[in-house]
């Protein structure tokens, strides 16, 4: 989603990219940090800023992290929506009229450049290789299943969960996330209110770990370790769900669902690209941040969370329309 209110945008970038060339090579380009989970008021406060330029243009990635998931988004963090009225409604106090203020949401799906059924054998030969499972027959689907059945299986076994036998897949999902979850959070003795968003936990108990690595009377080696990888596993299998691939069965689905479970079975933290990709645009139609000013004043956290709804429903909509594109048309795989 882009915040448009100086003729290059700036990026909000998360704060772990900045390594090496890599992130030498993002300052160059306009982007700058943000620490998750820590209230980076120092980034935020240089948002604010460059925001109050004229005609300032501001991209900003409101799920807040890579979901591997092509054509699903997470649920959109308000501060995206909050960060541009906080500017426009300090300009107003200095001007004593809200100024014009877009929120252009912007869709971005990407696609396989050629087939991905070499790529989907490969790794499922991999997966399969690693749980000991015969592939039984050439079709995709069905070797999928077996093998999200053996890491969700070992995954109950390590964090002795006993779903109930009449459990669908989801319900499974359900049930270790929330496990998982909830074990985190014991061990570094922190609690949420119920409706704090998974992804937003989580960022703040990584942040409590960085901390207390450099205590030497915080946590052992093996405790900090294993509470690492819970968070990850959590980043990883926010978004899933079963019917994700079986409902549009299409190579960028395949190879999502894959590479959550390469992450997870080959402890992979930032996969490699499978194959050479295009990116597709579909721009949606601005909101202009004066139009809601007197809502704003009115009731702050509503409207915050009306448009929050807003967007994220326009840019999930237009994930879906570019989808059933018929250019190329879907690649069905079932």
């Amino acid at each position: 989603m882009t915040i448009t209110c100086a003729s290059l945008p700036n990026y909000l970038v998360a704060h772990e990219n900045f390594k090496g060339w890599l992130g030498g090579f993002l300052q160059k380009t306009g982007c700058y940090s943000i620490r998750r989970g820590l209230g980076d008021r120092r980034s935020i406060s240089h948002t604010l800023e460059l925001l109050k330029k004229d005609r300032a243009r501001m991209v900003i990635f409101p799920e807040g992290g890579c979901s591997f998931q092509n054509d699903a988004i997470m649920p959109f963090r308000t501060g995206a929506i909050q960060l541009p009225f906080q500017a426009m409604q300090s300009i107003a106090k200095k001007t004593k009229e809200f100024p014009p203020c877009y929120l252009v949401p912007i869709s971005i799906k990407y696609r396989y450049l050629k087939s991905g059924k070499n790529i989907i054998e490969k790794s499922l030969q991999n997966l399969e290789k690693h749980f000991g499972i015969k592939p039984g027959s050439s079709d995709f689907y069905p070797r999928l299943r077996r093998v999200s059945e053996a890491v969700m299986s070992n995954l109950e076994e390590e964090y002795d969960i006993k779903p109930p036998a009449d459990a669908d897949w989801n319900d499974r999902i359900r049930t270790t996330r929330k496990t998982v979850l909830q074990l985190c959070q014991d061990e570094l003795d922190v609690s949420f209110p119920e409706d704090f968003p998974l992804r937003e936990r989580v960022y703040k108990m990584q942040a409590l770990l960085i901390e207390k690595a450099n205590d030497e009377f915080a946590l052992d080696l093996e405790t900090h370790e294993k509470l690492y990888q819970s968070t990850m596993r959590l980043l990883n299998f926010d978004a899933i769900y079963d019917g994700y691939v079986g409902a549009y069965p299409t190579t960028e689905r395949f190879i999502d669902t894959l590479t959550r479970l390469e992450r997870e079975v080959f402890k992979v933290e930032i996969p490699q690209p499978k194959g050479l990709h295009e990116g597709w645009l579909k721009i949606g139609d601005p909101i202009n941040l004066q139009d809601y000013a007197d809502q704003y004043k009115g009731d702050r956290q509503d409207t915050i969370a009306q448009l929050t709804e807003k967007m994220q429903f326009q840019v999930q909509n237009n994930l879906m329309e570019m989808m059933f594109d018929d250019r190329p048309k879907m690649d069905s795989l079932v």
